[in-house]
Protein backbone atom coordinates (compact mmCIF):
# COMPACT_ATOMS: atom_id res chain seq x y z
CA UNK A 1 0.00 0.00 0.00
CA UNK A 2 2.08 2.86 -1.27
CA UNK A 3 1.41 6.38 -0.09
CA UNK A 4 2.11 7.91 -3.55
CA UNK A 5 -0.39 9.29 -6.02
CA UNK A 6 -3.86 7.85 -5.69
CA UNK A 7 -6.95 7.85 -7.85
CA UNK A 8 -10.27 8.32 -6.14
CA UNK A 9 -12.93 5.65 -6.72
CA UNK A 10 -16.49 5.85 -5.52
CA UNK A 11 -18.51 2.71 -5.06
CA UNK A 12 -21.39 1.53 -2.92
CA UNK A 13 -21.44 -1.45 -0.56
CA UNK A 14 -24.42 -3.24 0.97
CA UNK A 15 -24.99 -2.16 4.60
CA UNK A 16 -23.98 -5.55 6.04
CA UNK A 17 -20.69 -5.60 4.08
CA UNK A 18 -19.99 -1.99 5.01
CA UNK A 19 -20.45 -2.86 8.70
CA UNK A 20 -18.11 -5.87 8.33
CA UNK A 21 -15.50 -3.62 6.70
CA UNK A 22 -15.76 -1.04 9.47
CA UNK A 23 -15.57 -3.72 12.20
CA UNK A 24 -12.54 -5.40 10.60
CA UNK A 25 -10.68 -2.12 10.08
CA UNK A 26 -11.44 -1.15 13.68
CA UNK A 27 -10.15 -4.46 15.08
CA UNK A 28 -6.95 -4.28 13.01
CA UNK A 29 -6.58 -0.52 13.66
CA UNK A 30 -6.12 0.31 10.00
CA UNK A 31 -8.11 2.49 7.61
CA UNK A 32 -11.01 1.06 5.68
CA UNK A 33 -9.35 2.24 2.47
CA UNK A 34 -6.24 0.15 3.22
CA UNK A 35 -8.40 -2.95 3.87
CA UNK A 36 -10.23 -2.43 0.56
CA UNK A 37 -6.92 -1.81 -1.25
CA UNK A 38 -5.39 -5.03 0.16
CA UNK A 39 -8.53 -7.03 -0.69
CA UNK A 40 -8.62 -5.78 -4.29
CA UNK A 41 -4.86 -6.36 -4.73
CA UNK A 42 -5.21 -9.91 -3.40
CA UNK A 43 -8.24 -10.58 -5.60
CA UNK A 44 -6.53 -9.29 -8.74
CA UNK A 45 -3.16 -10.89 -8.02
CA UNK A 46 -2.35 -13.36 -10.83
CA UNK A 47 -0.34 -15.68 -8.59
CA UNK A 48 -2.89 -15.84 -5.78
CA UNK A 49 -4.94 -18.57 -7.40
CA UNK A 50 -1.77 -20.45 -8.41
CA UNK A 51 -0.52 -20.40 -4.81
CA UNK A 52 -3.84 -21.70 -3.54
CA UNK A 53 -3.88 -24.41 -6.22
CA UNK A 54 -0.34 -25.47 -5.26
CA UNK A 55 -1.30 -25.58 -1.56
CA UNK A 56 -4.39 -27.67 -2.34
CA UNK A 57 -2.33 -29.96 -4.55
CA UNK A 58 0.20 -30.56 -1.76
CA UNK A 59 -2.57 -31.28 0.72
CA UNK A 60 -4.32 -33.66 -1.67
CA UNK A 61 -1.02 -35.47 -2.31
CA UNK A 62 -0.45 -35.88 1.42
CA UNK A 63 -4.00 -37.12 1.96
CA UNK A 64 -3.61 -39.56 -0.94
CA UNK A 65 -0.42 -40.98 0.60
CA UNK A 66 -2.11 -41.28 4.00
CA UNK A 67 -5.09 -43.09 2.51
CA UNK A 68 -2.71 -45.43 0.64
CA UNK A 69 -0.93 -46.29 3.89
CA UNK A 70 -4.24 -46.79 5.64
CA UNK A 71 -5.46 -49.06 2.85
CA UNK A 72 -2.25 -51.11 3.09
CA UNK A 73 -2.52 -51.51 6.86
CA UNK A 74 -6.18 -52.52 6.66
CA UNK A 75 -5.33 -55.07 3.99
CA UNK A 76 -2.50 -56.53 6.12
CA UNK A 77 -4.79 -56.71 9.14
CA UNK A 78 -7.54 -58.42 7.18
CA UNK A 79 -5.15 -60.95 5.66
CA UNK A 80 -3.54 -61.69 9.05
CA UNK A 81 -6.94 -62.21 10.61
CA UNK A 82 -8.07 -64.45 7.74
CA UNK A 83 -4.94 -66.61 8.03
CA UNK A 84 -5.35 -66.88 11.79
CA UNK A 85 -9.02 -67.75 11.53
CA UNK A 86 -8.42 -70.38 8.86
CA UNK A 87 -5.70 -72.02 10.99
CA UNK A 88 -7.78 -71.78 14.16
CA UNK A 89 -10.78 -73.45 12.49
CA UNK A 90 -8.53 -76.19 11.13
CA UNK A 91 -6.99 -77.17 14.49
CA UNK A 92 -9.79 -76.45 16.99
CA UNK A 93 -12.13 -79.39 17.64
CA UNK A 94 -15.84 -78.87 18.30
CA UNK A 95 -16.76 -78.57 22.00
CA UNK A 96 -19.04 -81.25 23.49
CA UNK A 97 -22.35 -79.88 24.80
CA UNK A 98 -21.69 -80.99 28.41
CA UNK A 99 -18.49 -78.90 28.69
CA UNK A 100 -19.70 -75.81 26.85
CA UNK A 101 -20.31 -73.70 30.00
CA UNK A 102 -16.78 -74.26 31.29
CA UNK A 103 -15.40 -73.67 27.81
CA UNK A 104 -17.30 -70.37 27.57
CA UNK A 105 -15.88 -69.21 30.92
CA UNK A 106 -12.37 -70.17 29.78
CA UNK A 107 -12.95 -68.39 26.46
CA UNK A 108 -14.03 -65.22 28.30
CA UNK A 109 -10.79 -65.24 30.33
CA UNK A 110 -8.71 -65.82 27.22
CA UNK A 111 -10.54 -63.07 25.36
CA UNK A 112 -9.95 -60.62 28.22
CA UNK A 113 -6.25 -61.52 28.12
CA UNK A 114 -6.27 -60.93 24.35
CA UNK A 115 -7.89 -57.48 24.73
CA UNK A 116 -5.34 -56.50 27.41
CA UNK A 117 -2.44 -57.69 25.24
CA UNK A 118 -3.84 -55.79 22.25
CA UNK A 119 -4.20 -52.61 24.31
CA UNK A 120 -0.60 -52.93 25.56
CA UNK A 121 0.68 -53.43 22.02
CA UNK A 122 -1.28 -50.45 20.67
CA UNK A 123 0.09 -48.26 23.48
CA UNK A 124 3.69 -49.14 22.58
CA UNK A 125 3.19 -47.99 19.00
CA UNK A 126 4.51 -51.25 17.50
CA UNK A 127 2.27 -52.68 14.83
CA UNK A 128 2.05 -55.93 12.90
CA UNK A 129 2.80 -54.18 9.60
CA UNK A 130 6.06 -52.80 11.04
CA UNK A 131 7.04 -56.27 12.28
CA UNK A 132 6.22 -57.80 8.88
CA UNK A 133 8.28 -55.21 7.02
CA UNK A 134 11.20 -55.68 9.43
CA UNK A 135 10.98 -59.48 9.17
CA UNK A 136 10.81 -59.35 5.37
CA UNK A 137 13.88 -57.10 5.13
CA UNK A 138 16.07 -59.24 7.43
CA UNK A 139 17.97 -62.05 5.71
CA UNK A 140 16.86 -65.48 6.83
CA UNK A 141 19.21 -68.02 8.30
CA UNK A 142 21.27 -69.63 5.56
CA UNK A 143 20.64 -66.82 3.05
CA UNK A 144 23.43 -64.62 1.74
CA UNK A 145 22.88 -60.89 1.22
CA UNK A 146 22.70 -60.06 -2.50
CA UNK A 147 25.61 -57.77 -3.49
CA UNK A 148 23.32 -55.85 -5.85
CA UNK A 149 21.27 -54.73 -2.86
CA UNK A 150 18.13 -56.42 -4.16
CA UNK A 151 17.62 -58.36 -0.94
CA UNK A 152 18.75 -61.81 0.12
CA UNK A 153 19.48 -64.50 -2.39
CA UNK A 154 19.18 -68.22 -1.71
CA UNK A 155 22.38 -70.04 -0.81
CA UNK A 156 24.22 -71.70 -3.67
Amino acid sequence: MSKGNRIKHTFRLPPALSKQLADYAGRKRVSQASVVEAAIASFLSPDGSERMEAAFSRRLDRITRQIGKLDYHIEVGNEAFALYLRRWLAVTPAIPAETSAAARADAEKRFDFFVEALARRMETGRHLADDLIRAASEPRLGEIENPDGDGPEPPA
